[in-house]
């Protein structure tokens, strides 16, 4: 699968999900993990999916996978907070999400801030 079919496969099940058809969105998902396993975007809207529908064993395992792929992003850690808060674990939610804030601020800090334009911060 090319990335260019893999993102509209991704595009296409979160289609499906935000019309209500999350048994179709989640085939789709399937497919993609399954012929992608490395794909981030794929494993992430996967445990968004399962975590809106409170299934929190699947979204656990599929945001795990998307962490794995790519700790460094802050969406798929708050995710992973809010699974563990969803399940009742919240020492395992703060966890998660103090990493969540700590990697938006290193965003932050790469990112070059424009001149302030003479008001005061």
């Amino acid at each position: 699968m090319s990335p260019d079919e893999l993102q509209a496969l991704v595009d296409d099940a979160t289609y499906d999900f935000v019309n209500g058809e999350p048994a179709a969105a989640l085939s789709k998902l399937g497919r993609a993990t399954s012929e992608s396993p490395d794909s981030f975007e794929a494993w992430h809207a996967t445990a968004e999916i399962n975590l809106s529908l409170r299934r929190l064993d699947e979204a656990l395992a599929a945001g795990e996978r998307a962490h794995a792929l790519n700790k460094s992003d802050p969406l798929v850690i708050a995710t992973l907070s809010r699974t563990w808060m969803e399940r009742g674990d919240k020492a395992r939610a703060e966890h998660y999400g103090a990493l969540a804030r700590m990697q938006g601020w290193k965003d932050e800090l790469k990112t070059p801030q424009p001149p302030d334009a003479g008001g005061l911060r």
